[in-house]
């Protein structure tokens, strides 16, 4: 496995560096009805003052998302997340300094929020919602996220069934990338996320995390977003404003396993799971380095 630090990512202009830890994205959701927080950032000022405020509590990155993509929600359409969006992702970027994400499946809202300050696109359908989506990136030369997702946001929960979700999840990102780098995106673009809680059932969340580690192979970093979701909620029996020390069992069991990007809600409290994590694989590494030595 190579060094997180060593997989820098190209974004615009810019270049996502991993110190000696996984990077930290902070959410911020500009919608009336997801799953946490919906509604709290729906005006465009609370918006911006609370992407200020995840990146005082040590957000590396933002993900500013228009669109709700819980399991039944509603499709947006391309006017209504426009105006949620663009404005809030460019007075976030002139208020920050760190990365900004934008997480939309639509290509004309992807180009529009490049263009005013993101440097990144957070994509649910990895580039085969929106057919002009591809180019949007190859030619800005953002950076990608391609996540697996089992059917629509709408659908997704619907008895989702694998033969064996590593292996197909595995298949599916082989795929994606393949097609991306064919439509002119370089494999520095890319970040991997396999989905946690789009179309899977308990079991397929549990084996995804155990056997994260699989999909380092690509030389992507891995995004992973387990935050206060309802796989957590089926464990330990608690609403999602009690998921707090759920989310951190897993970001720790995460970030073990090979995580690159922890997508979160609660900054300041992951972020002491992270470095904490990491600090403890590297010192594993160096012990198990010098008894092979």
């Amino acid at each position: 496995m190579r060094e997180l630090k060593t997989l820098t990512r190209q974004a615009k202009d810019r270049l996502i560096e991993f110190p000696d830890r996984p990077l930290i994205m902070g959410v911020v959701n500009v919608t009336p009805d997801s799953f946490y927080d919906g509604g709290h950032y729906l005006d465009a000022e609370a918006a911006v003052a609370h992407a200020v405020r995840l990146v005082e509590e040590g957000a590396d990155l933002l993900d500013i998302g228009a669109e709700s993509t819980r399991p039944g929600a509603d499709v947006v359409n391309e006017e209504e997340e426009r105006r949620r969006a663009i404005p809030v992702v460019t007075a976030v970027a002139k208020a920050v300094t760190v990365p900004i994400s934008i997480d939309t499946s639509k290509a004309a809202i992807a180009r529009e929020a490049l263009d005013v300050g993101a440097v990144l696109v957070n994509d649910v359908t990895a580039l085969r919602g929106d057919p002009a989506m591809v180019d949007v990136v190859a030619r800005s030369g953002a950076g990608i996220v391609l996540m697996h997702m089992y059917g629509t946001p709408r659908t997704m929960q619907h008895a989702p069934s694998y033969d064996d979700v590593v292996e197909e999840i595995t298949e599916f990102f082989e795929e994606r990338i393949r097609f991306a780098m064919t439509h002119g995106i370089v494999r520095r673009q890319i970040i991997l996320d396999p989905g946690i809680g789009f179309g899977k059932l308990l079991v397929h969340n549990l084996t995804l995390l155990a056997q994260l580690r699989c999909f380092v192979q690509f030389d992507c970093p891995l995004l992973v977003g387990v935050s206060r979701k309802a796989f957590l909620g089926q464990l330990v029996d608690r609403p999602v404003q009690e998921r707090q020390w759920a989310t951190a069992a897993a970001v720790a069991m995460a970030v073990d396993r090979g995580a690159g990007i922890l997508r979160v809600h609660d900054v300041r409290a992951m972020k002491d799971v992270v470095q904490v994590t990491a600090a403890i694989n590297q010192r594993t590494a160096v012990s198990m380095k010098a008894q092979h030595a």
